[in-house]
């Protein structure tokens, strides 16, 4: 994880992290980060000069929406830069994931007094505000640089688009970059996903989940859902510790009636074109 201020500063004068990159990933969490990076950039007295905006940020999900809302009330000259939609690494979460778990104040809006929301909920919910309040989001563009030029003074380039700014915010989380697994066969793998959007597109199939935490158990449990699957989850502990209770209890559920089978203490040696080798306790394959 990068290095930060307490104002969400990084190292470089200007330059600013939120969000999930930052560490941050929980929803309510997220939009508190850019709420707060923000005021804190009004408060300082120096304004764009010289052309330059005041603002740049570079993401729309939770901390990257927050974060242009407060500039926007804040008077800030600030353009929004967002590779996807409203909404960013949101919208790969699976269909009817419950996300946010307590109440938040939207900046313009006011407080939103839900403590669990689903996905679809929360991303239209997004939308209303966002429509609501003339937020103007550059979508469809990916940044490919960020570029100090001076101090204070920044070049961001998003496709043919080129932005001159005082301060940058990064609220792009980590999903550009998915942790791989550094196995062979793994690479250029068709039958390799690192996220799972769509779980009714799985049915009649035989699917191994690699992991052990909330993302994965999920995964495992939506898949599980569908008919037909077998579903198996690949995990180099021998015990969950680190997911919601909830899911805790869903999955212990799933063991319990045999639509998941848990692999303990496994880890894949190796992707095939129809089975994947696991090293550990449990070492052999998986068809």
């Amino acid at each position: 994880l990068p290095r930060v201020k307490e104002n969400f500063e990084t190292n470089v004068p200007g330059l600013y992290i939120v969000g999930e990159l930052g560490g941050m990933g929980l929803v309510a969490n997220a939009f508190e980060q850019g709420r707060q990076c923000v005021e804190g950039i009004i408060g300082e007295s120096e304004r764009g000069a010289n052309g330059l905006l005041d603002l740049v940020i570079v993401g729309c999900g939770p901390a990257g929406l927050s974060a242009s809302l407060t500039a926007q009330e804040g008077g800030l000259r600030f353009v929004t830069l967002e590779k996807e939609d409203l909404g960013g690494t949101v919208r790969h979460y699976p269909r009817k994931k419950l996300v946010m778990t307590r109440p938040v104040k939207v900046p313009g809006y006011g407080r939103l007094p839900v403590r669990e929301v689903s996905k679809e909920e929360l991303i239209e919910l997004w939308e209303t505000i966002a429509g609501t309040a003339g937020l103007q989001v550059t979508t469809g563009v990916t940044v490919s640089a960020v570029e100090p030029v001076a101090p204070h003074h920044f070049r961001v380039t998003a496709g043919a688009q080129v932005h001159e700014s005082r301060r940058v915010i990064l609220a792009i989380g980590r999903r550009g970059v998915p942790r791989k697994l550094g196995v062979p066969g793994e690479e250029g793998a068709a039958h390799v996903s690192y996220s799972l959007r769509e779980p009714e597109a799985y049915s009649d199939d035989r699917i191994l989940v690699v992991g052990g935490g909330d993302s994965a158990v999920e995964a495992a449990l939506a898949l599980a859902e569908q008919p037909g699957n077998e579903v198996r989850v690949s995990y180099r502990r021998n015990a969950f510790s680190r997911i919601k209770p909830g899911n805790h209890e869903r999955i212990q559920a799933a063991m319990a009636s045999g639509a998941v089978e848990v692999l303990w203490s496994t880890t894949p040696a190796q992707v095939h074109r129809d089975r994947v080798s696991l090293a550990g306790e449990e070492r052999g394959r998986f068809d």
